[in-house]
C-alpha cells in the first residue's frame, strides 16, 4: 500500500501543473478542471492527429521516488513538474500490470491503462531530463520512468496523505506499455 504525498491540476494545456491540496476525480474524464480532462484526447498533439480517440491518460500518477533518482544526476524536479496530477510513495507503479485499479483515497479508483512516453517537452523543461528518464534493462530494452497513465472509474475527492490501495486484474499480467 502506498500513499498520495502531493497532488497538481492546471485548466491550461502547460508543461508543469499547480500544486493542489486535494483534487476532484470524474468518473469517465478525469481530474475536475485539468486541461486534460475529457471522455476524449485531451493532449493536443494527439487532438491534432484524431481528436475522437478516447482519452486513455485521464489521470498521470508519478511515483516520487523518481525526484530523488533525478536529484542524484542533478535535475530538480519536484510534484507537478512533469506534469502529474497524483504524486504517490510507496509504490513501484512502473511495474504494475495494465488494467490494475488504484484506489484512492476513500472513493475514487482509476484503472492503469499505460505507461507515460516521454516527449520533447521534458527536455524543454529541463536539458538533458528526457534522457534520465529513459532507461535500459539487461536486454537492452527501453524503460519509461515518467509515469503511468490512468482512467477514472470512480469519482471522489483525493487528498494528499490517502492511502492508495492496488487491486490487481484477473488473468494474466500484461505489462504497461505507452500511451
Amino acid at each position: 500500500m502506498g500513499r498520495v504525498t502531493a497532488l497538481s491540476v492546471d485548466g491550461t494545456h502547460r508543461f508543469s501543473k499547480i500544486r493542489a491540496p486535494r483534487l476532484r476525480l470524474l468518473a469517465g474524464l478525469g481530474v475536475e478542471g485539468d486541461a486534460h480532462a475529457g471522455r476524449t484526447v485531451q493532449h493536443l498533439s494527439r487532438v491534432r492527429r484524431d481528436p475522437s480517440q478516447p482519452n486513455l491518460r485521464q489521470v498521470h500518477l508519478i511515483h516520487e521516488e523518481l525526484f530523488a533518482e533525478l536529484a542524484d544526476k542533478g535535475f530538480a524536479v519536484g510534484a507537478g513538474d512533469l506534469g502529474e496530477n497524483v504524486t504517490t510513495q510507496g509504490l513501484d507503479l512502473l511495474s504494475l500490470p495494465r488494467g490494475t485499479r488504484l484506489h484512492l483515497g476513500a472513493e475514487a479508483v482509476v484503472e492503469l491503462t499505460g505507461l507515460r512516453n516521454p516527449c520533447v517537452q521534458i527536455d524543454r523543461f529541463q536539458s538533458g531530463l528526457m534522457h534520465a528518464v529513459l532507461d535500459k534493462d539487461a536486454a537492452g530494452n527501453l524503460i519509461r520512468k515518467a509515469g503511468v497513465m490512468s482512467v477514472v472509474l470512480a469519482g471522489g475527492e483525493v487528498r494528499e496523505g490517502d492511502r492508495v490501495a492496488v487491486e490487481l486484474p484477473e488473468g494474466p499480467a500484461q505489462p504497461l506499455e505507452p500511451v
